[in-house]
């Protein structure tokens, strides 16, 4: 079970990654992902919330599990846990601060460097003016006192962070001038003034204060550029509409959305938003679906149709009834996607995690080291002591644990602006990565679909005839074949006449009377029984049948009148999507259960590389595990017989029109139902992922050629140095610039093929290699074909019962665990059964494949 948490006073990647280490030990808790840009947490396991606040707490923040629904008063409460409370605050901060540190600059650099005019009272005093500055900068340290209660927190817990950082800095400069200042005092009133203003340089006042204030500069710029971030987010929260007009007893009745229920009849108008997901019930008007789709074309909607919420109903008057409310509209689906993916983590933040855990005390090390070794070459204590200060205010970990969550943010926020959902922040980095492509036919490549795509009457015939005679016929026929010619002529407006002694032929075709005349309708076989076929018409049938179309043959009263071919066609789309799939470097391969000729003939329109037909629902996930062995494999689907594949894949992605089924098991839902969206999909994580390195980079390189300036390791070469006070302003400027470089992410452009890489395809030889039974005989099913557990000694069959999957993904979870167990194979598990079928060695053990299963986090029994 997942469970999101909100968490508070994290400040930087060394908090992020000591919460992270505190849930993790906790038992039950099977893996736990925290956000600092979102200041949120992902839990998964059986561990209690109790049990996950009490860790939090005891590692010194804090807490709070969020709601499990996506509606009403908690859709608002989610959408107030984004809204930017800490720029508002952080500013009250700054402008308070400001008006002092502008008052000690002026006295402590003004007045000693530029000779800017003091009051009569400071001429020769300074100890007084000492002593200002000490008061000035104690406010400011008051003012900022977040940084020290945090700091010293951390410190408390042994989990340092970046404020402790900031703390240390600034406190050790201001406990430094308060001695030097107490020396001065002491040289003022025994050895005169001039002695007295000897101890001015070793006022680092000015420097305790300076710090501060930057480093909440830094923190304000910093906030404000991870509030446009979740900019996507809240815009999704914001479309969900906040009453209904729902029809009671004959009568419209305003409510708000939480009190609408499966059932309900409501009402919208034109110009109103749908507040739940429903079906049209009476009337009619144009729905405008781009907030959930990006399409910017309105949709026509009639009786039977799916609205969905948060769509606009921009013309006609619609009486629907809600058929999905709260949680599981498509909108809160949508919102539950894009916030459950960004409270989970990619797999490339690991390094920067690691980095983060160990930093904080790294740089008090190095700090304190520095400050020793300045001192032990002869150095003045107050510059020894400024060279340390510089190091531990210019460290940042703060970039580090920004790289990637920023990122990850704005590029799902991106995908879901354009129908593109990625689950987690793995599958929007895994999606960059795959080699291949496997794409479903049928509701994929086609529209799922059967449609007239050719209309060829006799010599003496028109079209219009052919059609008429041939739908007066299949009016009668349930077959999808027969829909799509009733189709046809509806849309030519072609009349459908009764007819009398309607009578199906299995495997045949139909027969019937109109108006005296015999009508027959079917394969070639009936039609040569009843009438002449032309011999120039019978070879454009056959033409169609070799392109994967069917041919339905039509007579009346002993004649032929023609042929209307009917095929599931390929989207409009497809073909370009493929051809954007190659161009970015990508092997393309269609799985069917299709025929051979039908398949390849629809492969060919679309222009895959390879066509894999005659596959059952099995076959697809053992074609897909095969393919694996040559690099990651995406498996683009829409169906319950895909839902397999897409759980083996490295990256599923579901057709947004498909079934339930399908959606649950993917990693990525493709809104639109477009193809064209999967090479989008790559481009987008590719993008990120560039972005992504471009920040670790920068984190990286700033912190190991800031670290040793600020130390002085440069200043016997080149003289180089850097004061607290730049420190403090490089160190603001790193996370700003790692902020502001994820937010470019915004102007990428998802459909610009400008974009593709070529990168490293997977060649001709290695992918007949791995297809190499399904190539040379597509028309027999995968399970047929090796699979590479050959030669391994005597193997026997093992069922195992296995307890606590849910989803296709726990089946997928469940079949890589027992696939990891050396020398298993041909592994098949079913959550209709709770069950799990394999092949393995005589050497594997029960004990060894139980022990596996709850590895994964399950409980298997061997049957």
């Amino acid at each position: 079970m997942r469970q999101t948490y909100d968490v508070t006073g994290m400040t930087c990647a060394s908090c992020q990654s000591h919460v992270e280490r505190a849930v993790g030990a906790v038992p039950g808790v099977e893996s736990v992902a925290v956000s600092l840009l979102t200041n949120s947490m992902s839990v998964e396991g059986t561990a209690s919330a109790a049990a996950v606040e009490r860790a939090v707490s005891d590692a010194g923040y804090g807490a709070t599990p969020r709601g499990g629904q996506t509606s009403g008063d908690s859709l608002a409460a989610e959408e107030e846990a984004l809204v930017d409370h800490e720029t508002p605050r952080l500013r009250r901060r700054l402008v308070a601060s400001l008006g002092f540190l502008l008052a000690l600059m002026y006295l402590s650099m003004g007045h000693m460097m530029w000779g800017w005019p003091l009051p009569a009272f400071f001429d020769g005093n300074h100890v007084a003016m000492g002593i200002v500055e000490m008061l000035l900068a104690g406010i400011i340290m008051v003012i900022n006192r977040r940084f020290f209660v945090s700091g010293l927190k951390g410190l408390a817990h042994r989990a340092p962070n970046m404020d402790t950082l900031v703390a240390m800095g600034s406190g050790v400069s201001y406990a430094w001038s308060v001695w030097a200042l107490l020396q001065m005092t002491y040289a003022q009133v025994h050895d005169g003034s001039m002695a007295a203003m000897a101890w001015m340089d070793e006022l680092y006042f000015e420097s305790a204060a300076m710090i501060l204030v930057l480093i909440t500069v830094g923190k304000m710029l910093e906030a404000m550029s991870k509030g446009r971030t979740t900019d996507a987010l809240r815009g999704l929260m914001r479309l969900a509409p906040k009453t209904a007009n729902v029809l009671r007893d004959g009568h419209e009745v305003e409510v708000g959305v939480e009190g609408v229920a499966v059932g309900d009849l409501f009402v919208v108008r034109p110009g109103g938003s749908i507040p739940v997901d429903g079906e049209v019930v009476e009337g009619g008007g144009a729905v405008d679906e781009s907030a959930l789709t990006g399409e910017s074309v309105p949709v026509d909607k009639g009786p039977g149709d799916a609205v969905s919420a948060a769509t606009i109903n921009r013309s006609g008057l619609l009486t629907c009834r809600a058929t999905r409310v709260g949680a599981d509209t498509a909108l809160a689906q949508v919102i539950r996607m894009v916030s459950d993916a960004a409270a989970t983590k990619a797999p490339i933040a690991k390094v920067a995690d690691e980095v983060s855990g160990v930093f904080v005390p790294a740089v008090l090390g190095v700090a304190a080291a520095v400050a020793l070794v300045w001192l032990a070459v002869g150095a003045d204590p107050g510059y020894a002591l400024a060279r340390g200060i510089s190091v531990l205010v210019i460290s940042c970990p703060c970039a580090l644990g920004l790289a990637t969550p920023v990122a990850i943010m704005v590029g799902n926020g991106m995908g879901a602006k354009a129908g593109i959902l990625f689950k987690t922040a793995a599958s929007l980095e895994a999606t960059g990565r795959v080699r291949i492509v496997a794409l479903d036919k049928t509701g994929t490549i086609t529209s799922g679909a059967p449609v007239v795509t050719d209309v060829l009457p006799a010599a003496g015939v028109g079209e219009e005839d052919l059609l008429a005679t041939a739908a007066a016929l299949e009016a009668g026929s349930e077959h999808p074949l027969a829909r799509a010619v009733l189709d046809e002529a509806r849309s030519r407006g072609v009349g459908i006449d009764p007819v009398e002694g309607f009578s199906a032929l299995p495997g045949s075709g139909l027969v019937a009377t109109l108006r005296g005349r015999g009508l027959v309708g079917g394969n070639l076989e009936l039609l040569a029984r009843h009438a002449q076929i032309p011999g120039d018409l019978r070879s454009r049938a056959e033409s169609l049948a070799g392109q994967g179309r069917t041919p339905l043959w039509f007579a009346a009263g002993g004649r032929a009148l023609g042929v209307i071919a009917v095929a599931d066609a390929i989207k409009p789309d497809s073909a370009s999507a493929v051809a954007q799939l190659k161009a970015q470097g990508l092997r393309v391969v269609m799985l069917t259960g299709d025929n051979e000729r039908t398949a390849r003939a629809i492969g060919s329109q679309a222009g895959v590389d390879r066509v894999v037909a005659g596959v059952r629902p099995d076959g697809k996930e053992a074609v897909v595990r095969r393919l694996q062995d040559l690099g990651p494999v995406a498996m683009v689907g829409d169906g319950i017989n895909d839902a397999p594949a897409l759980a083996r894949a490295d990256v599923g992605i579901a057709i947004g029109a498909g079934t339930d089924v399908a959606i649950d098991a993917a990693d990525v839902v493709l809104v639109n139902s477009h193809l064209a969206d999967v090479p989008a999909a790559v481009r987008l994580s590719r993008a990120t992922i560039r972005n992504i390195h471009e920040n670790l980079f920068w984190a990286f390189f700033y912190n190991v050629i800031c670290i040793p300036v600020a130390a002085g390791a440069w200043v016997r070469l080149t003289g180089w140095t850097m004061s607290p006070m730049l420190g403090a302003a490089a160190m603001s400027l790193s996370s700003l610039f790692v902020v502001t470089n994820a937010l470019r992410l915004n102007l990428f452009d998802l459909r610009g093929e400008g974009h593709d890489r070529h990168g490293d395809p997977v060649g001709d030889g290695e992918l007949d290699e791995a297809l190499v039974e399904l190539v040379a005989c597509p028309a027999r099913n995968v399970d047929n074909a090796p699979t590479g557990a050959e030669g391994k000694g005597t193997t026997m069959e093992k069922s195992l019962k296995v307890e606590g999957m849910m989803c296709q993904h726990c089946v997928a979870h469940v079949m890589k665990a027992l696939e990891g167990v050396e020398g298993v194979s041909d592994v098949h598990v079913s959550l209709d059964d709770a069950s799990a079928t394999l092949e393995a060695d005589a050497q594997v053990t029960d004990d060894e494949l139980l022990a596996a299963v709850k590895d994964a986090g399950y409980r298997a029994s061997v049957v």
